[in-house]
């Protein structure tokens, strides 16, 4: 056979992507940790001239200092960078460390590391990904949330014509998140995701909206639930969208109302005679199954008439009974915002589209499981649902 064949040198050189003025100056196995560790020198030429950061003017180095990288397992071996990086002496902006181009400025892996890490993260729990590639999870969460954070900070929402907004629990407890979404997208809709809930979510997302080519006054229409402070809040942020009712939170603030008269019913009476009399509770499931016929309407003008037909037989036949009250502010609801419901009609938005919100929420808190706080939380949901292509090309 032919002699030759290629330096154990070229083969991690090329690995690595090293152009001048660097090369790889050696290498050795530590056999000693387990699992062993592959430990690559990396130099640069005698003389050579680096790029300041900021001008990219060539510039002699000024000193040196000596710095680790992980870089993918070679086979089966963890692998480490080492290398001595200068600082150099710019003209017109001093003395500034160079970039080495397997790595970013300020993180200890290399880029080739963190594109692995990132896409390990879009398949599985955060916390599980960290253990494959042998970090702490809290050094993978730095990773996502760098680059997560470029990626949406290079969004263009100058098409953003109709927007949905709905909150989430990041954790038990009252840690809440709101979500926005660009109705019009079929695919990876979130636009922008907040911590907290109410009038000052509407404002950050409007200044979001305005730092990213985005004008709220082009936002034709808002999708969101009943919540007088996202009501308010919308009127003054985006005065000429109309605002559309989602039908999942009217189908909801009636299942809340079974829910509450069903445990209180419980309460004073037995069991076996709550499933021979349904009472209270039957009572308030009619109601509730009455929506159906409501949200069947072919037209705004049907629906507004079923719907009066709707507050006007449910409240008239309820028992005046205090247990049914929860029934009677479901009704008060409907009716304050009647208007609002049957935009409902008048909309060329897809109702699942808001429903669809809950499998982003339950897939991002899969990812994130063991989360440490909400910003973690924001970062997944941008991570499984945000418009980021170019995530990847940026590393």
């Amino acid at each position: 056979m032919g002699g030759g064949g290629m330096d154990p040198k070229d083969v991690f050189s090329l690995g690595l992507g090293l152009n001048e003025p660097w090369k790889l100056a050696g290498h050795r196995l530590d056999v000693e940790k387990r699992p062993h560790e592959l430990h690559l020198e990396v130099v640069a030429d005698r003389g050579a001239l680096f790029p300041c950061p900021d001008c990219k003017r060539a510039c002699k180095a000024h000193d040196f200092e000596s710095f680790t990288w992980r870089h993918l397992n070679f086979f089966q071996h963890h692998c480490f960078i080492t290398a001595r990086v200068p600082r150099i002496d710019c003209p017109d902006h001093g003395v500034k460390r160079v970039t080495v181009p397997w790595a970013r400025a300020g993180s200890r892996f290399t880029l080739l590391f963190e594109q692995a890490a990132v896409i390990l993260a879009r398949e599985m729990p955060v916390a599980a990904a960290a253990r494959f590639v042998g970090i702490t999870d809290k050094r993978l969460w730095r990773v996502l949330q760098h680059y997560v954070a470029r990626a949406v900070g290079a969004l263009d929402l100058g098409s953003v014509r109709a927007v949905g907004l709905d909150e989430t629990a990041s954790k038990r407890g009252h840690n809440y998140v709101t979500v926005f979404i660009d109705m019009d997208r079929a695919d990876k809709p979130v636009i922008f995701a907040t911590p907290g809930k109410g009038k000052a979510c509407v404002a950050a997302f409007r200044a979001f909206l305005l730092s990213h080519r985005g004008e709220p006054t082009r936002v034709a229409e808002v999708v969101c639930d009943m919540s007088p402070a996202f009501l308010a809040a919308l009127a003054t942020s985006f005065p000429k969208a109309a605002v559309t009712v989602d039908w999942f939170h009217v189908v909801q603030i009636f299942t809340t109302a079974v829910d509450q008269v069903r445990k209180a019913e419980a309460r004073r009476i037995a069991l076996a005679e709550l499933e021979t009399g349904g009472f209270a509770t039957a009572a308030a499931y009619r109601a509730k199954e009455m929506l159906r016929w409501i949200r069947h309407a072919d037209t705004p003008q049907a629906a507004r008439w079923r719907i009066t037909r709707f507050i006007n037989h449910i409240g008239t036949g309820l028992d005046p009974t205090a247990m049914l009250d929860p029934v009677r502010r479901a009704l008060g609801t409907v009716a304050t915002h009647t208007e609002r419901i049957i935009q409902r009609w008048k909309s060329s938005h897809s109702n699942a589209r808001l429903e669809g919100l809950n499998g982003i929420f339950q897939a991002a808190r899969a990812r994130a499981r063991g989360y440490r706080n909400t910003a973690t939380y924001i970062t997944i949901i941008y991570l499984l649902a945000a418009p980021l292509p170019d995530i990847l090309k940026s590393i």
